[in-house]
């Protein structure tokens, strides 16, 4: 990416690892599964960094809270 900094979609709320070899990811915002990491291929397709990424809340974080 341009700005040098990666979408990171294991910390997203929407990213999913499904059972499938050839399509081992998925974007459940944007309903599409891929080979690659979702922001990846939104990257490649659009030059434009994801933008539904939303950080996922673990449960560290919401025992913090």
């Amino acid at each position: 990416m341009k700005s040098g900094k990666r979408i990171d979609c294991f910390k997203c709320k929407y990213m999913q690892i499904t059972w499938e070899p050839q399509f081992p990811y998925a974007c459940e915002a944007l309903g599409f599964k891929s080979k690659v990491i979702p922001s990846l291929e939104v990257f490649r397709n659009s030059n434009i960094p994801c933008q539904m990424f939303t950080h996922k809340v673990t449960k560290n974080e919401k025992k913090e809270h």
